[in-house]
């Protein structure tokens, strides 16, 4: 053994005396655990040193999970300000344009309507301003209604969503109340869920959705070829409720 590795296994074993954990002592003798296990097989620890290492190490196992969990909430807080540094701003207004049609395509009425439901508050407000910057239609030409449950304090939520949106209250149509509840829900829908529509909007649902088939037109062969082969899944009848 060299002069450098006694020096590190006489601390080693001076700080294992003192009732130091292998983590601990690595802190200041930088060698491997297994060297460490191999200096300081024969140290036996007084009581008080064996008690202290033995809760240390319970807390550790209690804390494992809720460490876990911390960590993995700053691996995602990383990736989430990485993806946002990838992002110039302010968009280009094509990019803008884009996004809320994908947005619409995703989430808004298909068949009737140029309106959207939802319960984040997010999209909502994005897809208020999409509509007034893409179409010129203004919050105060739009119309909503809420979708909510009966515990819910229906004036109230209709206030947070006119003030977030600038939509006027005396544009809220009637309110959907739900059947109380009593099940557990996972997802607390603390404002409900709201549908933002512009009158008279059909050909500008038709004109976002042209948009849409612009970007996925390199994708249609692909689609077309794939269900005329599988035809027969449409030919299925549906099934009849007995009940």
């Amino acid at each position: 053994m060299n002069a450098k590795a006694a020096e590190f296994k006489s601390k080693a074993i001076k700080l294992r005396s003192g009732g130091l954990s292998y983590n601990e002592i690595r802190k200041e003798v930088h060698v491997a655990k297994s060297t460490l296990s191999l200096w300081l097989k024969d140290i036996r620890l007084k009581p008080e040193y064996r008690k202290r290492l033995y809760t240390k190490q319970i807390e550790i196992l209690s804390r494992g999970s809720q460490s876990q969990k911390e960590r993995r909430e700053r691996e995602i807080k990383r990736i989430l300000d990485s993806a946002s540094n990838e992002i110039s701003l302010p968009v280009s207004s094509e990019t803008y344009k884009l996004f809320g049609a994908a947005l619409y395509w995703a989430e808004g009425n298909k068949t009737r309507d140029f309106a959207i439901t939802n319960s984040d508050p997010y999209l909502i407000l994005f897809m208020v301003r999409w509509f007034e910057k893409i179409f010129y239609i203004k919050p105060k030409n739009l119309r909503a209604s809420l979708n909510i449950y009966s515990q819910q304090n229906e004036n109230q939520i209709k206030k947070f969503w006119s003030q977030l949106t600038n939509i006027p209250l005396k544009n809220f149509g009637k309110s959907y109340i739900k059947p109380l509840n009593k099940n557990y829900k996972k997802n607390n829908l603390y404002y409900g869920t709201i549908k933002i529509r512009a009158i008279k909007g059909t050909d500008l649902r038709y004109r976002s959705f042209g948009w849409v088939n612009a970007v996925l037109k390199n994708i249609e062969p692909k689609i077309q070829l794939t269900q005329n082969k599988w035809r027969s899944l449409k030919e299925n009848k549906r099934p009849v409720n007995l009940l």
